[in-house]
């Protein structure tokens, strides 16, 4: 893996900034103001997007703030430039959403994946801008979805790792209903400045119960377990680097004024003088998008992180399993791109594959 490939797998859409939850770990710098995404950006994404999933599956996430925030007339706006072989995804706080917001889903296939961190007690950290706890709305959210039949995933915010937990989320996401489940150790990220050092046995521990609990009843996708399975399985015949693409995904972000930040969307909205201002690498209402990507090696922080992912490959053994780590990251924990092992790593990537391979020991068979 080299380079950063001309042709994403999917793009990242900012419809609006604002958000109406004020979550204590959240990144976002601007989600207490609207500032909403014109047409005209979504159509100069849109003109090179539609050839790309017109050769093969393609996404366009939709992510804010929240992005119902920005209302139904307005994000319908914005779909309309897209063609009909653009898969859209939208990541939601759920709390918005309604019977007229489920038939907007429907009517326009859009995939929908809440963000809630389990039962009420895990979601003290999820509240609205009066500090009320935002719970019983972004429940009453999942319950129109599955009134109306339509799938969802979930992701959860994992602050603090204990004995117990992974079990007690997994049981609580198959009774909600979902399809898939993402989870996320909580970052240093953004204006989100808490530290995410952890105990390594305590996450390990977190991880490995979670395998447990999924091979228990593996009704739901568990993203992070699965492609960590995926890859001991590559390991062990030989195959493991086929698995990494042989170049890094873009994953353009497309912040509500056109500009385009590449490699890792929490770095939207920021700036650094030492990086020449902020980090996009050009505004689709300049440049058509794929010009941009195309140019994206000769922004300023990328080069550094480039630099940072032949350091990780050189220098640590779970390269092959994470492809050396994301920008922000690195950005924000270290305050370099060139940086190797962060906090992230070790929580989300090294200790998680501890934790499947601590699992995979535990259950060995005698006979093995």
């Amino acid at each position: 893996m080299h380079g950063i490939a001309a042709v994403p797998s999917y793009v990242v859409m900012q419809p609006t900034t604002l958000c109406n939850l004020d979550c204590v770990y959240c990144y976002l710098p601007m989600r207490a103001v609207d500032r909403r995404m014109p047409v005209e950006v979504a159509e100069a994404v849109a003109a090179a997007v539609n050839p790309w999933a017109a050769a093969g599956r393609f996404s366009v996430v939709w992510h804010g703030g929240e992005p119902l925030a920005a209302g139904r007339e307005h994000l319908a706006a914005l779909l309309a430039p897209f063609g009909p072989e653009v898969e859209h995804h939208v990541q939601t706080n759920a709390t918005l959403i309604d019977d007229a917001w489920c038939a907007f889903f429907a009517e326009h296939g859009i995939r929908v994946s809440v963000s809630v961190d389990g039962p009420r007690e895990r979601n003290t950290e999820r509240v609205t801008r009066g500090g009320r706890p935002a719970y019983d709305r972004i429940l009453a959210g999942v319950a129109a979805l599955r009134r109306h039949g339509l799938p969802f995933s979930a992701l959860a915010v994992v602050s603090r790792p204990a004995p117990g937990l992974a079990t007690e989320l997994y049981d609580y996401f198959l009774d909600l209903g979902c399809d898939v489940l993402g989870i996320n150790i909580e970052e240093t990220e953004g204006v989100n400045t808490r530290t995410n050092a952890r105990d390594p046995a305590a996450v390990t521990g977190f991880w490995a119960e979670l395998v447990a609990a999924w091979r228990r009843d593996p009704r739901i996708h568990l993203r992070e377990v699965e492609w960590s399975l995926r890859y001991a399985g590559a390991v062990l015949d030989g195959t493991a680097d086929e698995l990494l693409p042989r170049r890094l995904d873009p994953i353009p972000t497309v912040a509500h004024d056109g500009s385009v930040v590449v490699l890792s969307p929490e770095l939207a909205g920021f700036s650094d003088p030492r990086y020449g201002g902020d980090f996009s690498s050009g505004n689709v209402l300049a440049a058509p998008l794929a010009e941009i990507l195309a140019g994206a090696g000769r922004t300023p922080w990328v080069g550094e992180f480039l630099a940072g992912v032949e350091a990780c490959r050189s220098s640590c053994p779970y390269f092959g399993f994470c492809g050396g780590g994301h920008a922000a990251n690195r950005y924000f924990e270290l305050g370099r791109f060139d940086g190797t092992e962060t906090e992230h790593c070790r929580n989300s990537k090294i200790r998680l594959l501890e934790g499947v391979l601590e699992h995979a020991r535990d259950h060995e068979s005698p006979a093995a």
